[in-house]
């Protein structure tokens, strides 16, 4: 039997991070909250989970007595590990932690035209192998030459999901928090509206990415009030300062 404080292979400490990943994702756990739990140091998790140092078998057998399941700690993995892992930049996550938050979203936030009405589009998350990170792209806008592109961020630290477009310098970011039950993303959105003679002012706004399979039936577009589904679209968005998704606070 291997030593209690032997290192595993850098292979099978892969393959353990990214079941531990995929288990803080789907319990939506902390890692501090595992760290605590597990009696390891959150330095030695973190170091471990980002691949700047192998496991140990010691403190694999403690993540699965926290987690409740087995990690693989007395066998190889079966078959070869995902190697596939976000830059630190980014929050170093891996695809497979991250695969439940890809798909398609119905978008819907207020109008920046029009008071009182309500934008819906839609919005694709999926992992891009080349660049090896989550990318959202809009589509199905009214205003289809402002569709947005970008990055995705998954930090640890604070849990936010972050989606982050940057043209040239430009930046436009949606600040989400963690998934709701339904997997619903509530949180709000900074970017620039268009004013008269195409001046820019900065613009900040509640958000909501609602999975397909839970969204109202909306077709993309803008919806006014008296329309059947503006009811359902503008709880969605009243939720998030209800229930303390986001908070714009105004000067005292």
């Amino acid at each position: 039997m291997p030593a209690i404080e032997s290192e595993l292979t850098r292979e099978h400490s892969q393959s353990v991070a990214t079941i531990v990943r995929g288990e803080l994702a789907r319990r939506r756990m902390s890692r501090q909250a595992l760290a605590d739990k597990a009696r390891i140091s959150i330095s030695t998790l973190e170091k471990a989970l980002a691949g700047r140092r192998p496991f140990t078998l010691a403190t694999t057998i403690r993540l699965e007595e926290a987690l409740g399941r087995s990690l693989g700690s007395d066998s190889a993995p079966a078959g070869p590990p995902p190697t596939a892992l976000a830059p630190e930049s980014l929050g170093a996550y891996s695809r497979a932690a991250a695969a439940w938050l890809t798909g398609e979203y119905l978008t819907v936030r207020p109008s920046l035209e029009y008071p009182q009405a309500i934008f819906a589009y839609r919005t694709d998350i999926a992992w891009d192998e080349a660049a090896s990170h989550l990318v959202f792209r809009e589509k199905a806008r009214l205003d289809a030459a402002f569709t947005q592109k970008g990055s995705v961020s998954l930090p640890n630290q604070s849990g936010q999901i972050y989606l982050i477009t940057n043209e040239s310098g430009q930046f436009r970011l949606a600040i989400l928090n963690r998934p709701t039950i339904e997997g619903e993303l509530y949180g709000l959105l900074t970017t620039l509206q268009v004013g008269l003679g195409g001046h820019l002012t900065p613009a900040s706004l509640p958000l909501a990415l609602i999975p397909m399979r839970h969204a109202p039936a909306v077709a993309p577009g803008r919806i006014q009030p008296g329309d059947a589904a503006y009811p359902a679209c503008r709880e969605r968005l009243e939720r998030i300062t209800r229930q303390g998704f986001a908070r714009f606070l105004p000067v005292a």
